[in-house]
């Protein structure tokens, strides 16, 4: 990864002159601020060149009426705010399976929702923009990582939002942008588990095709749904959410064999009652583990013969889900009835995919970019 305070030349654009960051000597007339952007549907995170990176939860909140908007002391909330002040907020989550409300074909949100979800991403995109503080003379060039798989239509509705965002974009395949950030573009096999999705890109030397990637929309989110399925059978006098179960998968959740007791507080009646749910955290974690595998055969076994042995023993998980305790060994063991295999976790999982999109912006040449404005 090139270091933050680095000053790499960027190629021009459409024949505008662009300045590396900080660079002050060319007498050049425009500079440029480098940002590499993960919107998940989670989290969302953002690095630049000149060292900033945040991370913020991919939540949207409008204050519902003048006492929530006096409460609040703002007109928009993002992030954690906007989840723990949810009662008082119209709440918008505007990523859905890695792309954004109302962008999918099947989809069935009504047109004044997608509009909606549009201005919610927009909004939070400008957010993070502002989170790293761009200087006012700085023309922002910002890679972002997409899902395997993305359609056209989900990739306009990430330019539309950018157009009053930044001023030149690129997009890209999530895993890719991990590959790339770590130096390894040939003979690896990466696998991104988010929120919304999982996705799995392998990588031989070259910018990836279609074939190469493979996307499931089976992922952080569907493991929550089944914790939640799972404990309401077990105690249905338990008053649960979705979002509890979400924090006790990311404080608790793993697929190892040992596993110290995992003891929750969740009410009954109003009162706070303890639950044992260390079988149910397990069970719904594993869900992962077989689509992993599967998709890990198809794109090994569709692969040139010769270096399917390198492509087995080079697998590279990323994302949140990376974090689970134990996932790389279960999905080794899954991985012997399919001739084995070996997997490692990546450095930093939760900014391995915006690290990644930086240096791609870092790297290529003015014609990769799409011109906003």
């Amino acid at each position: 990864m090139t270091e933050a305070n680095a000053a790499p030349r960027v190629k021009p654009v459409a024949g505008r002159p662009i300045l590396a960051p900080n660079d002050q000597d060319t007498g050049r007339d425009e500079k440029v601020l480098l940002l590499g952007i993960d919107l998940g549907t989670s989290r969302s995170s953002i690095v630049s060149l000149s060292g900033a990176r945040k991370t913020v939860e991919s939540y949207v909140g409008y204050p519902k009426d003048a006492v929530s908007r006096k409460f609040l002391k703002a007109d928009v909330i993002y992030g954690r705010a906007a989840l723990d002040n949810r009662l008082a907020v119209d709440l918008y989550r505007p990523l859905e399976k890695g792309v954004i409300k109302g962008t999918r074909d099947d989809d069935a949100n009504s047109a004044e929702e997608q509009r909606k979800n549009l201005e919610a991403a927009k909004v939070l995109l400008r957010h993070m923009v502002d989170l790293v503080h761009p200087g006012r003379d700085e023309v922002l060039f910002g890679v972002i990582g997409v899902p395997s798989r993305a359609t056209v239509k989900n990739k306009q509705a990430i330019l539309d939002i950018a157009r009053e965002v930044l001023d030149s974009v690129m997009i890209v395949s999530e895993p890719f942008t991990v590959a790339y950030g770590m130096e390894r573009m040939s003979d690896v096999l990466v696998i991104d588990i988010g929120a919304g999705t999982t996705d799995l890109c392998r990588m031989h030397g070259t910018v990836p095709v279609e074939e190469d990637e493979i996307s499931y929309p089976l992922a952080g989110d569907a493991v929550d749904q089944k914790l939640y399925d799972l404990i309401r059978a077990r105690f249905p006098k338990a008053q649960l959410t979705v979002n509890m179960c979400k924090i006790f998968k990311e404080q608790y959740g793993f697929v190892s064999d040992a596993k110290d007791k995992i003891e929750v507080m969740i009410p009954v009646d109003g009162k706070p009652t303890p639950h044992d749910i260390t079988a149910d955290v397990r069970q719904a974690c594993e869900i992962l583990i077989s689509p992993i595998v599967e998709g890990i055969q198809k794109l090994v076994s569709s692969f040139n013969p010769e270096f399917q042995e390198r492509l087995r023993h080079n697998i590279v998980l990323s994302g949140g889900g990376a974090l689970m305790d134990g996932l790389n060994k279960r999905i080794e063991d899954a991985m012997q009835a399919i001739g084995g295999g070996r997997v490692a976790v990546v450095e930093e999982p939760l900014y391995a995919g915006a690290n990644g999109a930086l240096q791609l912006a870092v790297d290529m040449p003015g014609e990769y970019w799409q011109q906003l404005r």
